[in-house]
């Protein structure tokens, strides 16, 4: 099926469209114009004037003055040698402006010579000498009027007020005070640069900064990321000094929150240091904030027993500990039932500011135990059952020695039902407090700041 004229006469269009944009843009990238028709007339300047009008161009610009103009027929050759290969781009530029310049051929030379070519680098050092000298008072006037605004800002971020009022903590009031000081550095660069005149170049001061910020922030996130959880959590106040928590699998007694770290002190009165990211982003389980807390332990029963009567006794034991709170009442249910017994669980509440919680746990398992077995309610051992076929079981018989006599087993005096002491221990928290006062570290914990939790 052949094409209709219409659509041949638009594809035809469309080609020699293209053909003639290609050539446009091929001569937009070559640097070559469309140039005028050539005049064939009397009607244009002569090669004498074209001649005269360039070498006068030429002696009023520096650098040019040596190079030589030859026209003929309107084509200008240009011949000599500069110091810089600009100037002879420069020359061949002007003399095609000139009127009446049918084409141009540049046949200028670069200097080579070293001490030619030193003269034009030592006449623009000694210019830009001179006008550093000529700046000096305007540029001792700039430096003055930085510091004395840099002055100001340091006199007013070293005040107590009103920064000290204004954050929860020293650690914020020292942040703000920082933030004051480069504020004021910050106004202090602009007005000496608009005195200079050279506020351009803050921007390309601002675009430095930034490109090396990101740069830094990149290298010390981590130091950054500290940083920021300390701004936080000096804010939040998760715990007080000397609370007993626990942060993921850490758990000890506070001692300090620094700019970049937690420090607890485990039972065991060794030094826990975690990094502040860690503790904002982790899980914090704060023992010290609620006086009460519950304790709890498993017993293992004898499947015969009376377990009401059991579990009845064990709570009722448990109840009557002088260490054990009344409100929330003693709790006790079956949890399991094993392969040789049935599993009970005992909980109950104390004060942890007058009790240790790990000795009122070990009296209450001891004591209910004996309660129990006293009542008759065994706590039995696993139990497992042995098959020995009659054909290879023989009786073994140890032989005694004649003359001895095998000595009795010490008597084990009988078990009381007195309650061992269970004041709360205070020795970690001595350790705390000396450690406290004797290091000189920053501490962002206090008392008296508001808490998340409150």
């Amino acid at each position: 099926m052949s094409a209709s004229p219409s659509v041949l006469s638009v594809f035809f269009s469309l080609l020699l469209l293209l053909t003639v944009t290609s050539g446009d843009i091929a001569r937009a990238q070559t640097g070559e114009t469309e140039a005028a028709p050539i005049a064939a007339g009397n009607d244009h300047p002569s090669d004498a004037e074209i001649d005269r009008r360039i070498e006068e161009i030429y002696d009023q610009i520096e650098g040019l003055q040596g190079v030589l103009v030859t026209v003929k027929s309107g084509v200008v050759t240009l011949r000599g040698r500069v110091r810089e290969f600009a100037l002879a781009d420069q020359a061949e530029t002007i003399a095609r402006r000139v009127e009446g310049v049918v084409s141009v051929s540049n046949d200028v030379e670069e200097v080579t010579s070293v001490s030619e070519r030193l003269v034009p680098v030592m006449e623009r050092l000694s210019r830009r000498g001179l006008q550093a000298v000529n700046y000096i008072p305007l540029l001792l006037v700039a430096i003055a009027v930085f510091v004395v605004v840099a002055l100001a800002g340091w006199w007013a971020a070293a005040r107590s007020w009103p920064w000290d009022r204004m954050s929860p903590n020293a650690f914020i009031a020292d942040l703000l005070r920082t933030i004051v000081r480069l504020i004021f550095l910050g106004i202090g660069l602009v007005l000496a640069l608009d005195i200079l005149g050279a506020t351009a170049l803050l921007t390309t001061i601002l675009g430095a900064a930034g490109i090396v910020g990101l740069a830094l922030g990149f290298a010390v996130r981590d130091t950054v990321e500290n940083y920021i959880a300390s701004i936080l959590l000096s804010i939040r106040q998760p715990f007080r000094p000397k609370d007993y928590v626990s942060i993921d699998d850490k758990a000890g007694l506070v001692i300090r929150l620094t700019s970049r770290a937690t420090v607890l002190m485990s039972l065991e009165g060794n030094h826990i240091r975690i990094p502040n990211a860690t503790v904002y982003k982790g899980t914090i389980t704060n023992y010290s904030r609620n006086p009460e807390r519950r304790f709890s332990f498993e017993l293992g029963l004898d499947p015969d027993c009376n377990l009401q009567t059991a579990r009845q006794l064990g709570m009722e034991t448990i109840a009557g500990l002088d260490f054990v709170l009344d409100d929330p009442p003693v709790g006790s249910w079956i949890t399991d039932i094993g392969d040789s017994s049935v599993v009970m669980w005992f909980g109950a509440w104390i004060n942890q500011t007058e009790t240790n919680i790990s000795t009122a746990r070990s009296e209450a398992i001891r004591l209910t135990k004996l309660a129990l077995e006293n009542n008759g309610i065994t706590l039995p051992e696993p139990t497992y059952r042995l098959r020995v076929d009659e054909a290879e079981a023989v009786a073994q018989v140890k032989p005694s020695k004649r003359g001895k006599t095998a000595k009795p087993e010490p008597l084990q005096p009988a078990e009381t039902t007195a309650v061992a002491d269970t004041s709360a221990d205070d020795a970690v928290t001595k350790k705390v407090d000396e450690d406290r006062a004797l290091s000189d570290q920053e501490n962002l914990l206090n008392d008296e700041a508001p808490s998340e939790l409150d």
